[in-house]
């Protein structure tokens, strides 16, 4: 049978397969480039088959392809979740390959999809995306901003104050009393439109309870206007939240406020993601907005079926 376009194992110097960082053997690609997208494509997932995980220049080595070209085809792959590139920088097997190979199912991480969902806010609003978590009184964010550059990464300079914009908002008013109360305490004024007492800042976390929406205009910088909504995982906890800015007109206000709903509805779909009994992955029931626990209601329309 013929091997060509089949990566195989590189040797060093006494035969010993060679892998990067002391991982499994590496997977080098045999004969000439590949020409095709899908011989292409092939090529670079064939270099995981070790488990390992590369780096751009590694997989554009092991393929024998351009690193231009390794950078673009790389970037495709992790938008549909086929690899999934790590805080740093390196590539590894993504979540959608994992499913195929059987390897069972796993709750999906914010870090795993997180970054896809900015990214899909982003190109179809044209606005810059955030999605963020609070960190103590901070909100600790990654944002993906209109052009080519990929979503950024969480990391511990991507901070921002939790009162101060539209993003800390939306999580503070689902906080502890605790982390609301230790916000209160740095309420810093970075504007004149920041909120520096505790009674407003009560009074807009009471009003984004109710509505689900948090807005933000220029109360971190000057014109920089953004709404937000909340993201709630499994029995209804927020565990996150999601952001665009906005050009400050009411319908482009209520045009990111639909988009953010749809994205943060299906975040919240796939993180409330459960482990059935048997071993099939299934839906933890997500609090009504009418405070109705969702699973007795169903017992109960069971109940009255019978």
């Amino acid at each position: 049978m013929s091997t060509e376009g089949i990566p195989t194992a590189s040797t060093g110097r006494h035969g010993a397969a060679e892998g990067p960082r002391g991982g499994g053997p590496a997977l080098e690609h045999v004969g000439p480039p590949p020409r095709s997208l899908v011989g292409r494509l092939t090529a670079i997932l064939s270099t995981f088959l070790a488990g390992d995980s590369h780096s751009v220049t590694e997989i554009a080595r092991l393929t024998r392809l351009p690193v231009s070209t390794t950078h673009r085809l790389t970037g495709e792959l992790v938008s549909w979740q086929l690899l999934r590139r790590r805080a740093d920088g390196r590539y590894e097997v993504g979540l959608t390959v994992q499913r195929l190979g059987g390897e069972g199912w796993s709750v999906p991480s914010l870090h795993e999809r997180g970054p896809q969902v900015v990214t899909d806010l982003c190109e179809v609003t044209h606005r810059r995306a955030r999605l963020g978590v609070l960190r103590g009184a901070q909100v600790a964010y990654i944002e993906k901003q209109t052009g080519t550059e990929a979503a950024t990464a969480f990391c511990a300079n991507a901070v921002l104050p939790a009162h101060a914009t539209a993003l800390g908002k939306a999580l503070l008013a689902f906080a502890p009393r605790e982390t609301v109360a230790s916000v209160e305490q740095r309420l810093t004024a970075y504007t004149s439109r920041t909120l520096t007492s505790p009674d407003k800042l009560h009074r807009a976390l009471q009003a984004i309870r109710l509505t689900r929406t948090a807005e933000a205009r220029g109360e971190l910088f000057p014109g920089d206007w953004a709404v937000a909504v909340p993201v709630f995982g499994g029995g209804g906890v927020v565990v996150a939240a999601l952001e665009l800015d906005v050009h400050g007109l009411r319908t482009d206000i209520e045009s990111c406020r639909v988009a953010l709903a749809v994205a943060a509805r299906g975040l919240s779909r796939e993180l409330a993601v459960d482990m059935h009994p048997a071993g099939r992955p299934h839906l933890r029931l997500l609090p009504r907005p009418d405070g109705v626990d969702p699973a007795r209601a169903v017992a109960a329309r069971g109940t009255a079926a019978t």
